[in-house]
């Protein structure tokens, strides 16, 4: 199965106007997280209206189907990987017997199989292998024998291992819940009379909404006409580990993670510590655009280099790390970047990104710069060895797929073709202000926070 890392949003209008339109400008913030396929449904006095469809959210709204969209409470969803992309496009929708559901999940179930037996053994039929119409299902059956929407979503999570950031929109109430850990983020921001629910606060930005706080690891939060409602520690009490990773790769550098932490500023520190763990003697500090750049903006700062551009980006390619097969994704590199020769021809260059996973990409952008014309590149990577996979929805493979896992530090330079090659050590987060004992790092260190 494939593993995914996509995007949420949710909002909900206490004066009863329409917020299709920040939901779709909130999307395009968090289109990074996931760049199959898309969808808004929105809430019209329990009617239910819905977008969905292949592709980016520009591809798939337009001014004549984003005005289909009436209703006060939406969902939004931004979607990354899927075995057809044809089957169950979220946001999931379900008409029951009690009204009609519609949710939209980031995230990863462990023990998807055990639950999805569990309730086609009880008469359930799926019709794709969503984990989120899995939830959806558990959901309906909870609704059945309890009180309240928010209840009924309470029971279902309970049983629920892996990593979740839930949204859920019931005819009157819209939903959000975070699992104990915290694996995958997701804040509340607010405009007016307008309450946003959305997996990274880049996107409140766009909407001209207040970043409020986030739901926390554990958390329900119930937005009804009644107002806004905290379900604390629903799910239970667990040290919570949000991944790592997103200040790595995933996250904007213009959100906000957790405890209102800039990623940006991170990053740059990031940087600053990864020169004093790996320095090198060179003209010029480039980073692989985009999630390379302000780590190398940090090693630039720390070490007295001159930070430039060497590398061009085209745009309308999207991330190689979230391709498929090592073939699309060593082409999609050579399609998304090119050396500026004007730059880095006869230059020493400290090459900087964010992770080595596989080492397809590193290899193709050394080269890159050589044939370019750079006399040297000094690769260095802003997060420890990718040494094991992902149980928690991440796109990391099993580690017979992991460089690291199968070479040595020398051995990969050799590989990739650079002069030299360092990585950030772990502790390192801890001086750039990211507490590793606080955050999920199962992919450098093998340590599985629910396996402790």
């Amino acid at each position: 199965m494939i593993q995914e890392e996509c995007g949420v949003m949710g909002a909900y209008d206490f004066d009863g106007k329409d917020v299709a339109t920040d939901l779709y400008h909130g999307l395009y913030s968090i289109q990074h997280r996931g760049q199959e396929s898309c969808g808004i449904v929105t809430n019209e006095y329990v009617r239910l209206n819905a977008v969905k469809g292949a592709g980016l959210v520009n591809e798939v709204f337009n001014k004549e189907n984003l005005a289909t969209l009436k209703g006060n409470i939406g969902v939004g969803h931004v979607r990354y990987g899927a075995t057809d992309i044809n089957e169950a496009v979220p946001p999931i929708v379900s008409r029951y017997c009690k009204g009609t559901m519609t949710l939209a999940m980031n995230g990863f179930i462990k023990n998807y199989d055990e639950l999805r037996i569990e309730l086609e053994q009880r008469g359930a039929i799926f019709q794709s292998s969503s984990h989120a119409e899995m939830i959806m299902n558990m959901i309906a059956v909870a609704r059945t024998k309890t009180h309240s929407a928010e209840e009924a979503v309470l029971t279902a999570i309970k049983r629920l291992e892996g990593a979740y950031s839930i949204v859920v929109m019931s005819p009157r109430k819209l939903i959000a819940v975070r699992d104990p850990y915290g694996f995958r983020p997701l804040s509340v921001g607010k405009r007016g009379n307008r309450y946003f629910f959305s997996s990274e606060t880049a996107a409140f930005d766009v909407i001209r909404a207040e970043r409020l706080f986030d739901v926390k690891p554990g958390e329900l939060i119930k937005i009804d006409d009644g107002g806004v409602t905290h379900f604390a520690d629903a799910v239970g009490k667990i040290k919570p580990a949000p991944c790592i990773f997103e200040y790595v790769y995933f996250a904007r550098p213009d959100s906000y993670l957790d405890d209102g932490t800039s990623v940006y500023r991170t990053r740059v520190a990031i940087g600053k510590e990864l020169y004093k763990a790996c320095p090198a003697e060179a003209d010029m500090v480039v980073g692989v655009p985009d999630s390379g750049l302000h780590f190398a903006l940090g090693y630039s700062y720390a070490s007295g280099i001159p930070y430039g551009v060497g590398l061009v980006k085209n745009s309308y390619v999207g991330r190689t790390f979230i391709r498929d097969t090592d073939e699309i994704r060593y082409e999609a590199v050579s399609i998304k970047l090119n050396a500026l020769r004007g730059a880095v021809e006869g230059k020493t260059i400290v090459l900087v990104d964010d992770s080595i996973v596989r080492g397809t990409t590193s290899a193709n952008l050394i080269k890159l710069i050589k044939d370019g014309g750079a006399k040297a590149v000094h690769m260095r990577i802003a997060s420890p060895p990718f040494l094991w996979r992902c149980k928690y929805g991440t796109d990391i493979p099993d580690r017979e797929h992991l460089i690291a896992a199968r070479m040595s530090c020398e051995e990969i330079r050799a590989h990739v073709g650079a002069d030299s090659l360092g990585y950030l050590p772990v502790d390192a987060f801890d001086r750039a202000g990211v507490k590793v004992s606080e955050h999920c790092t199962a992919c450098f260190t093998g340590k599985y926070p629910d396996e402790q």
